[in-house]
């Protein structure tokens, strides 16, 4: 009888430490990182200024903002002719709280101090900066923060119709994901707007890798006309588009040497 009780108690007390190494850990894993916020920016150079903005990042902010918790994701221009001067990037903080107080801090440091004034001992560098706060998707890889090199990335942005954006996700939950690797797409992470901005319910942003801008073509060619794509597309919009007319956007985009995600 005390031989089955020591048993019972230990097959007990080993189903509690299976619980804490196994599914409980991971939850408790992604209780520490489900309010992990990123930050798309992007930045507009004023004319003739794009190569001096690149050195200023290169050579200085990139490492001020990993002193100060910024964790830098990515850093990309267009692909081809950059007429608008853009310099696209992503960055990682802890929450919306520790986003301010690292920028706060890193606004504060001597060091980016000195090397603002020095880059614009001539003037401005940036015209215009767009910004937009971003919370992974429950369906999102996480991002490989890795420079395979010779990628090119393709930003893609969604919008749907009002009280449609679960259903896109569901889709890309079950199938476009699969089918999107099964053509020899990399998927790279995928976004919906932080709750407190603007079109939040209305719109998916997510980014893409592929071999080159030609592979990409190729691959969404073959993609499209997939009949698993098809059978279900069909199905998920037996009421309607996913997508408002003119609501899927497009842009190849090419890492800087100095961006951690190639």
């Amino acid at each position: 009888m005390i031989k089955l009780t020591l048993a019972v108690v230990c097959a007990a007390a080993a189903t509690m430490m299976a619980a804490e190494s196994g599914p409980e850990k991971n939850k408790k894993t992604d209780a520490n990182t489900a309010n992990e916020l990123y930050e798309m920016r992007v930045y507009y150079a004023t004319e003739g200024k794009l190569d001096a903005l690149h050195a200023r990042f290169r050579d200085h902010t990139v490492k001020l903002f990993e002193k100060h918790g910024i964790k830098n994701v990515g850093y990309f221009v267009p692909e081809g002719e950059n007429p608008e001067r853009k310099l696209i990037y992503f960055v990682k903080h802890k929450d919306k709280a520790a986003r301010g107080a690292s920028f706060k801090s890193f606004g504060a440091d001597p060091d980016w101090q000195k090397a603002l004034k020095a880059s614009e001992a001539n003037g401005k560098l940036v015209a215009k900066i767009e910004e937009i706060f971003l919370s992974t998707t429950d369906y999102s890889p996480t991002p490989k923060i890795e420079q395979k090199g010779g990628r090119v990335f393709e930003l893609r942005t969604y919008t749907t119709p009002e009280g449609k954006l679960e259903n896109l996700n569901a889709r890309f939950r079950n199938h476009t994901l699969k089918l999107f690797e099964k053509h020899g797409m990399e998927n790279v992470i995928y976004w919906t707007k932080a709750p407190d901005q603007k079109d939040a319910n209305t719109t998916l942003i997510y980014l893409l890798a592929h071999k080159d801008k030609e592979a990409a073509k190729k691959s969404f060619d073959a993609f499209r006309q997939d009949p698993d794509w098809v059978k279900a597309k069909t199905e998920s919009e037996k009421d309607g588009s996913l997508t408002v007319q003119g609501g899927v956007k497009s842009e190849i985009l090419v890492p800087t040497d100095y961006s951690p995600l190639k």
